[in-house]
């Protein structure tokens, strides 16, 4: 009897383990190259998210999904059985955790494409497991693309799905205007009922919306972000706000004439930003507001690196549609030739504002945020965005972090994801060389897995190459 117990206790929780997993399309399975339920790592060299220094000549044993184990070479026995992979010279780093993504693109204008097929496969290839979309102009596309990844019929990252942006009166032609405070609490209640994980605050919302906004999410456990103008960050931590976003380059605070729930502009606003002094006593007071109300802040500076004069084409632009490519092949010029760009100061003064944020223990959370005039592409984008935070002061494993375990904990997913352990989520990248001597080398990813599903990026990016911008 006690024989036959084990077996049944066995079998359920292997009929567990099984229904957990997606049932694959065929579609999805074009891009799978390991999906046994027992595979071993070895030879690895594991950056392991917790900003830890490297570990070489790893083994990480992984099963039904799991890291079952990891250490030393000589010391973790690979199970009988097992697919065994060689990552002799090559890195082992956790999925990426960005959260700010998202899933459409400018094609001029203040109109946007929405792009979730091919920018989910995108992400994935890049080395993106989990992602937050920072905002939403379609309305249901996000949602559904996550539970159409969810179900395995879509290949492409977890999905923290955000809702339409919460905002005033404004420009956009596919972003509602919130009319009121009730029409505030609406708007939560309508889109977390069609499936939302997030909400995002923007530019002409008033603190009142805000905070009605505010609150409504935190009764359900949801949180708040935003890309501030109207209410300044010091206004946004004492409502409760979860997050912000863009560094501090959408702080209105030190805007000296800035008036109640009205936005002064960007260029006001990043006009005061470019003056401030890191260590000076404002900026502090701001800092320590925000970390005593556990407010994190979003790095998403390759958006801005493409308003900077003197800097690389952004890589990926490949993959676009002619159309696109060429338009921001004429943006890249036109930035490059701006010698009086206020950027050339801007760009460098956000990477010291981030870094002393994070120094003082604050939570410095990743994204890239694919908008502006283009040139943000998904995937390629998302290490990029980690050799910046290389080039504002952060060590590589202290930029890996911030792009894989700060980001868990800011999702509440930490236990799970964004680190490499024993007992996590076998989300896991597998990079040639070693980005810790050589951050560049984060863009060399030869293989992705996803809950221990090994998908091949370049498969993925193959599949779109030439066609972003259609679907």
């Amino acid at each position: 009897m006690r024989t036959l117990r084990i077996a049944a206790l066995a079998a359920c929780l292997a009929a567990g383990a099984s229904a957990q997993a997606p049932q694959f399309s065929t579609a999805v399975r074009a891009f799978i190259v390991h999906d046994q339920p027992l595979i071993v790592l070895t030879n690895a060299r594991v950056i392991d998210g917790t900003g830890a220094a490297p570990r070489e000549n790893q083994t990480l044993v992984i099963r039904n999904g799991v890291i079952e184990s990891v250490g030393d070479a000589g010391r973790v026995r690979p199970p009988a059985g097992a697919t065994t992979l060689d990552l002799k010279g090559k890195t082992v780093i956790p999925g990426l955790v960005m959260v700010h993504e998202h899933l459409y693109y400018p094609t001029g204008g203040q109109v946007y494409a929405q792009l979730g097929a091919s920018f989910s496969r995108l992400y994935l290839a890049g080395g993106v497991t989990t992602m937050r979309t920072g905002g939403n102009m379609n309305g249901v596309m996000d949602i559904k693309l996550k539970q159409e990844i969810e179900a395995g019929r879509q290949a492409g990252p977890a999905i923290d799905a955000t809702a339409p942006y919460l905002n005033g009166p404004n420009p956009f032609i596919q972003m509602h205007g919130l009319s009121d405070v009730d029409d505030a609490r609406m708007q939560v209640d309508y889109w977390v009922k069609m499936g939302a994980t997030s909400f995002k605050a923007y530019m002409q919302i008033t603190r009142a919306q805000l905070a009605a906004a505010i609150q409504e999410a935190h009764k359900r456990g949801i949180k708040v972000t935003g890309h501030l103008c109207s209410v300044t960050y010091a206004e946004a931590a004492d409502l409760g706000i979860d997050n912000l976003e863009h560094g501090f380059l959408a702080s209105t605070d030190f805007v000296a004439d800035k008036k109640p729930d009205q936005c002064p502009g960007q260029g006001a606003g990043q006009q005061s930003i470019a003056a401030l002094d890191e260590n000076g006593a404002p900026f502090k007071a701001l800092v320590k507001k925000l970390i005593d109300r556990n407010v994190a802040l979003t790095s998403t500076l390759t958006v801005f690196e493409t308003f900077t004069p003197g800097r690389p084409k952004p890589p990926g632009l490949d993959v676009l549609v002619a159309p696109l490519r060429e338009q921001y092949e004429r943006v890249y010029e036109r930035v490059s030739g701006n010698a009086d760009s206020r950027y050339a100061q801007l760009f460098p003064k956000a990477m010291a504002l981030e870094r002393a944020f994070a120094r003082a223990g604050g939570l410095l959370i990743a994204g890239t945020d694919p908008t502006g005039s283009g040139g943000v592409i998904p995937g390629y984008s998302n290490g990029r965005q980690i050799e910046l935070l290389v080039e504002a002061g952060f060590t590589p494993v202290e930029a890996i972090q911030i792009a894989t375990s700060n980001g868990a904990k800011y999702l509440g997913r930490e236990a799970r994801i964004g680190t490499i352990a024993a007992g996590r989520q076998a989300d896991l990248v597998i990079v040639n060389g070693n980005p810790a001597a050589a951050i560049s080398d984060i863009r060399n990813v030869e293989l992705v897995f996803k809950q221990g599903i090994g998908f091949d990026p370049q498969k993925l990016i193959e599949s779109v190459r030439g066609r972003v911008g259609l679907w």
